[in-house]
């Protein structure tokens, strides 16, 4: 068994350790130096670029993306009501749509998550969390992604081999979903251009199009959730998928406002 950084830390909040990366370095390195042959990540967890020497070898079909809470509905929470978070790009969105609710961190395993709902409080958990493990019952209400993008890959599964691991790869083509593992190259690319592991909140969702095009939708915030942007693009049938989605973030930095986000940023931290 491989435990990660993550793993270790349940004190400290994903973001102020690094964000993306801290659940998936440990296990990369145990496929590099030979002691695993695959690597399967929650794709949510993966920086936008993939490690030297390995390679994206698959993403098998992808799970609701959505985000549900679990403990009240948005609606029904009262004013100045507590969720519970540890994602950044989540309480920035709930802020921005409701800015009278007050937000606490959480870490732990999905049962210890669960246990800090109440009738007049919520938490924040990933429908493909839930499912997975049987909970569904648990969830008051999922949040339409309309109102709340989910973050880049969420409810997809990544697999990585070595690269040149020719029998590997051709193992894990037969459980490749093409059409997953585009909308996941799409979201990737939309976070690579924004700065691979950017810590401001972000989130991203592709879905194909009948024609076979891809059409993504993205956004950032500020922190308290004061500012949002988003945006979203077409891609046409052809089109390289990471292409798309880095179009999108490009529009979002250079027209939308967003490069004045990462200025606020930068200068916060100096």
């Amino acid at each position: 068994m491989v435990e990660t950084f993550g793993d270790r830390r349940q004190d400290v909040a994903v973001w102020e350790m690094g964000g993306q990366g801290v659940f998936v370095k440990e296990v990369q390195a145990a496929v590099l130096d030979g002691r695993a042959d695959l690597a399967v990540h929650s794709a949510k967890d993966l920086p936008s670029a993939t490690a030297d020497g390995l390679v994206l070898a698959c993403v098998p079909e992808r799970d609701d993306p959505a985000d549900a809470l679990v403990g009240s509905t948005l609606e029904a929470l009262p004013a100045g009501a507590r969720v519970a978070t540890g994602s950044v790009r989540r309480r920035a969105q709930l802020a921005w749509l409701r800015p009278d609710l007050t937000f606490t961190g959480l870490r732990g395993n999905i049962a210890t998550r669960l246990a800090q709902a109440g009738p007049d409080q919520a938490v924040v958990v990933a429908v493909a969390a839930l499912r997975r493990l049987g909970l569904m019952d648990h969830a008051t209400e999922v949040l339409d992604t309309a109102i709340m993008l989910p973050q880049v890959a969420q409810g997809a599964l990544a697999v990585e081999c070595r690269a040149g691991d020719e029998e590997m790869l051709d193992l894990l083509a037969a459980v490749d979903d093409p059409a997953a593992h585009r909308m996941v190259r799409a979201e990737r690319g939309f976070l690579a251009r924004l700065g691979g592991g950017c810590d401001l909140p972000v989130g991203a969702l592709a879905v194909p199009e009948p024609a076979g095009g891809i059409t993504i939708e993205g956004m950032m915030a500020s922190p308290d959730g004061h500012v949002l942007l988003r945006a979203r693009h077409a891609g046409a049938a052809g089109d390289d998928p990471a292409a798309v989605g880095d179009h999108l973030a490009a529009y979002l930095l250079h027209h939308a406002g967003g490069a004045n986000l990462l200025d606020e940023r930068d200068g916060a931290l100096q």
